[in-house]
């Protein structure tokens, strides 16, 4: 698809764009929906209820109990649940739906060429998570005013799509050009990469770390001004070796306190063991993959730390499970191979020499790559995960699902275990191989969801007087939770979606 000839568009030009009217399958206006029959699995983690029955009127819950106990109301449209499994939507807590571009090239190749049609690809990625049935997103680095207009036409009615809570920079980093996100030092920037990285740093970029405390305090209030739903902040640096701190304890406090005393959810990447145990002195609410630490097992200490202050765990399970995982086992049986062949021959050569064989110590270089090809990294992260998980951490899924390349720039397909809406879905899938129940799993999907929202009181499971976010499955999961995989219905706040329809405008996905 070539749109090189798009012109910007005004801020009404693209909401109106993005209207969408409920779909034909929908309640008429006013009407209740009542599922009957089913079996209802509430996200609470308690047994499963058999011939259920779930009423929703506008949209919310009005209730939800043994069909023998629940009133249909009179006029409503009834859908019989004979056979079917109801559950919460899904939530996850950290994904990239907007255009944000980034160091490789491919990327900056889509963020250039798809720059003007920002509102429409991530509406267009926000759809596609809702189409699987991921109901309420967390998205916690991207283009802010962006993210916002999708964000308000969601909340609108205007457009349809999962309710969205948006973070915007991440506070203290630089854009997607920059040393801080992607090792790029800034005299090698295009006037394009500068502008597109400010946009995205919303003014809360690298300049922030160099703060005296009360200077921080004041450039915090600002960006929260901007209308965040939550704040995110780099306890260190993204991904180099060394990871870096990035602010000081007391800096740290300043960003949580403020963004505390806005009742709103501070959440930190923290990426090696002090950094993150900063950050959690800190009196954060939330830690985006908290198994991602500088390849270093997590202490014990670490972990009780993170467990008594009921810390949420935002996991990136889908990156070191199910076919992510199966990719790493063959990636490492190919290096043990080849590291295997290499130092045979390195032997042979020296043994066929007329000088003696040199015995050599290996570098922390050498060391270092090795482990790399051997993917050390991910099998540390899943051991992490797993002692975050046993140690009884608040866990739910935080995928990193993004919109990535453009089709038509894009040189290899793009891993499955990130695509929007199937990532979320293979999220939950790993929680089982890590050892939860599908019940367990389902929870940490839905209830632990909404505590990382702040929102539990609104939605995560299906009680009366909360948002009618809600999937029909043909399935059971509890049964095999690759039966998430199989929904009848999605429900989105009162909404009955008619998923076939989505994304309502493709721009990298098809229908």
């Amino acid at each position: 698809m070539f749109r090189a000839t798009r012109r910007p568009l005004s801020v009404s030009a693209v909401l109106a764009t993005l209207v969408v009217l409920v779909p034909s399958g929908g309640p008429l206006l006013g009407q209740a929906t009542a599922i009957v029959g089913a079996t209802l699995i509430d996200g609470n983690g308690g047994p499963p209820l058999a011939d259920a029955t779930v009423v929703v009127e506008g949209d919310r819950i009005t209730a939800a109990g043994p069909r023998a106990e629940v009133e249909v109301p009179d006029g409503a449209r009834v859908l019989d649940g004979a056979g079917k499994f109801v559950t919460p939507g899904f939530v996850d807590t950290n994904v990239h739906i907007s255009l944000y571009g980034g160091g490789n090239k491919d990327r900056k190749e889509s963020s250039v060429f798809y720059r003007l049609m920002g509102p429409e690809l991530t509406l267009e990625t926000a759809q596609m998570h809702l189409k699987f049935g991921v109901t309420h997103l967390r998205d916690s680095y991207g283009a802010l005013p962006e993210l916002q207009q999708v964000r308000d036409a969601i909340a609108s009615g205007k457009a349809i799509g999962p309710r969205l809570q948006v973070a915007g920079n991440i506070v203290g980093w630089g854009g997607p050009y920059s040393i801080t996100f992607a090792l790029i030092p800034e005299d090698d920037l295009s006037l394009y990469e500068e502008q597109f990285s400010d946009h995205i740093a919303q003014g809360a970029g690298e300049d922030l770390m160099d703060l005296y405390p009360e200077e921080l305090r004041v450039r915090i209030r600002e960006y929260l001004d901007k209308g965040v739903d939550f704040l995110k902040y780099g306890g260190t640096s993204h991904w180099s070796f060394p990871t870096l701190i990035g602010f000081s304890p007391e800096a740290q406090r300043v960003i949580v306190e403020e963004t505390h005393a806005r009742g709103l959810i501070a959440e930190t990447h923290s990426t090696n063991p002090e950094g993150l145990r900063l950050s959690v002195e800190a009196g954060i609410d939330l830690i985006q993959h908290p198994e991602v630490l500088a390849n270093r097992e997590i202490s014990d200490a670490l972990v009780q730390q993170i467990v008594d202050r009921g810390i949420v765990c935002s996991m990136l399970v889908n990156t070191f499970t199910g076919p992510a995982w199966e990719n790493h086992l063959a990636n490492r049986a190919a290096a043990e191979e080849r590291l295997a062949r290499e130092a045979e021959g390195a032997r042979a050569r020296e043994w066929g020499r007329l000088r003696r064989p040199v015995e050599r110590e290996k570098t922390s270089y050498q060391i270092r790559r090795e482990q790399r090809a051997l993917g050390h990294g991910m099998e540390m992260r899943r051991l992490n995960a797993q002692k975050l998980i046993d140690g009884g951490c608040i866990t739910t899924l935080g995928t990193d699902n993004y919109a990535g390349v453009a089709p038509e720039y894009g040189r290899a397909p793009k891993p499955i275990w990130q695509e929007p809406g199937i990532g979320t879905i293979l999220a939950i899938e790993g929680l089982v191989e890590m050892g939860m129940t599908p019940g367990e799993a389902i929870v940490a999907a839905t209830r632990n969801g909404a505590i990382a929202a702040g929102a539990l009181d609104e939605f995560g499971t299906i009680e009366a007087g909360k948002l009618a976010d809600l999937l029909v499955l043909d399935a059971d999961p509890l049964a095999d939770i690759a039966n998430i995989r199989k929904p009848s219905v999605v429900m989105a706040a009162g909404r009955i979606v008619d998923v076939g329809a989505l994304p309502t405008e493709p721009v990298y996905f098809k229908r």
